[in-house]
């Protein structure tokens, strides 16, 4: 990605936790210059990757696949310093955008629409062998336990929320015609760089082409 897509995508985002009045921690507002400054009383920040993160995939069509978060707490499964066996994140799915399909291997969470428009979300059990299964799928949104079939498109207006467990594909994308959304996640405690099972193997951290300065720092880029 284009270092100006991943400025602009942040600033959109921006805007959007703005317009549905949510506010984020300190270290989300602070400059690239402003992290030069921080110093170990901060290094939980790095260490649990909290903070900005865009990703298009490694497939170069963010406007297409991809999306922008926001972790904004997280324990370490690798760091005993870290206790918390939780997380939560922010996240922005844009009108035209989807984030691919994926499973968990252990962690469970809840998504939730914290505004926007409505986002659908495919669900599909897995074989052992990491290929859609095709039996029902037990969906539980807010209190509601009920099955669908394999495939089917849960959608979530603002306020609703589902429960993904671990081995549930599941993938994003935005209802056309009601605009970007703005997700919430909390969940077990996170970890991207073994707890992701893509059903089509692609990346998670972007190659940045610098063409411009850094307006805020990503979670993989801190000092």
């Amino acid at each position: 990605m284009k270092r100006s897509e991943i400025n602009r995508a942040i600033r959109k985002m921006e805007e959007l936790i703005q317009k549905h009045g949510v506010e984020t921690p300190p270290f989300c507002k602070w400059t690239p210059e402003e992290w030069k400054d921080k110093n170990e009383e901060y290094q939980e920040i790095r260490d649990n990757m909290l903070g900005w993160d865009i990703t298009d995939y490694g497939l170069g069509r963010f406007d297409e696949v991809g999306f922008a978060l926001i972790t904004i707490r997280n324990g370490n499964i690798k760091n005993n310093r870290y206790q918390k066996p939780y997380a939560e994140k922010l996240l922005m799915v844009k009108e035209g955008q989807m984030a691919p399909m994926h499973f968990h291997w252990n962690k469970m969470e809840d998504i939730i629409n914290r505004g926007g428009g409505n986002v659908l979300i495919t669900v599909y059990n897995s074989t052992e062998d990491g290929e859609f299964a095709d039996t029902d799928v037990t969906v539980n949104c807010d209190g509601r336990e009920y099955k669908v079939p394999a495939g089917t498109k849960v959608k979530l207006e603002p306020g609703e929320s589902i429960t993904i467990y671990p081995y549930m594909y599941h993938d994003f994308h935005v209802e056309e015609g009601h605009g970007d959304v703005l997700l919430g996640e909390v969940s077990m405690c996170n970890d991207d760089e073994n707890d992701n099972r893509f059903y089509e193997p692609i990346g998670r951290f972007p190659e940045i082409e610098e063409d411009e300065a850094p307006y805020r720092l990503l979670c993989n880029e801190y000092l």
